[in-house]
């Protein structure tokens, strides 16, 4: 997925089709200005509030929000004996953000003495995500982690045939699917509700969060004794980017057979 990621330029395995090469340490780093303010609210209270945030590209890893030092409320912040090290980074200290009875241990990290390989490190913090309440991204909440700049989501309409079955047995089937396209994710097919058995399904509880398509509803497959939990999944509300998708379902390739111009998937 994006630069990190699958198969993206700073990844791990970075694709053989180019013409150039990459000098330097299998493990990259790539530091980026974020172009929009970000706050980050805990306890009721904005303890983040930035428009220089960075961006941390590194490989394996999605990108990290690193924050200028001004930029971060130090009235909140309680010096923690915890350290880790990262032989690409160097020595991380770590603060406790305390709001009110409100106490995220261990919640943010700087590199206050980077390696000079990332000397750029020095004078931000990092939050983890989880540590705050609520991000904004400008005046809008966002969820699960900051949109990545070179990460994207087409949705296209298809004439293909597809075709779901489920032990042998089809579930789903139609000549008008949504292609979902996501960076260094296979393509999904979103079958319209219409083409869907849907007295198979029945909603599960489990939600996922997606940043660049929103929240998941799952459905499970029940036919008699026999159940498959969280079968399929889609977008009752989506994100713009997902928007011509929105309420269509998406079955797992790994717990369906799925046919396209009746090829099945791989």
């Amino acid at each position: 997925m994006t630069l990190t990621l699958s198969h993206g330029p700073l990844s791990g395995a970075p694709p053989q089709s180019v013409n150039y090469d990459i000098e330097g340490p299998a493990h990259r780093l790539f530091f980026q200005q974020f172009p929009r303010r970000v706050r980050a609210v805990i306890g009721g209270e904005t303890v983040v509030d930035t428009r220089d945030g960075k961006l941390l590209h590194e490989t394996g890893l999605l990108p990290q929000l690193y924050i200028p030092l001004a930029d971060v409320r130090s009235d909140v912040l309680e010096a923690s004996d915890h350290t880790t090290h990262c032989p690409f980074k160097g020595q991380a200290s770590y603060w406790s953000v305390r709001v009110g009875d409100q106490r995220a241990e261990n919640g943010v990290w700087a590199y206050p003495e980077a390696l000079d390989g990332a000397a750029w490190l020095r004078g931000h913090l990092a939050l983890y995500w989880q540590a705050a309440d609520a991000w904004f991204d400008e005046d809008e909440e966002v969820h699960g982690h900051l949109r990545d700049p070179y990460h994207r989501v087409d949705v296209r309409q298809s004439s293909r045939h597809v075709r779901v079955l489920l032990d042998g047995r089809p579930v789903a089937e139609t000549d008008r699917p949504m292609l979902l396209s996501e960076t260094g994710l296979p393509n999904r097919y979103y079958i319209p509700p219409e083409d869907v058995r849907r007295d198979l399904l029945t909603e599960s509880p489990t939600r996922t969060v997606c940043p660049y398509k929103g929240t998941t509803t799952y459905w499970a497959f029940a036919d008699g004794d026999r159940r498959v939990d969280d079968v399929a999944w889609s977008y009752p509300e989506p994100l713009e980017e997902a928007t011509k998708a929105g309420g269509h379902l998406c079955f797992l390739h790994e717990s369906v057979t799925t046919e396209v111009d009746g090829e099945p998937l791989r």
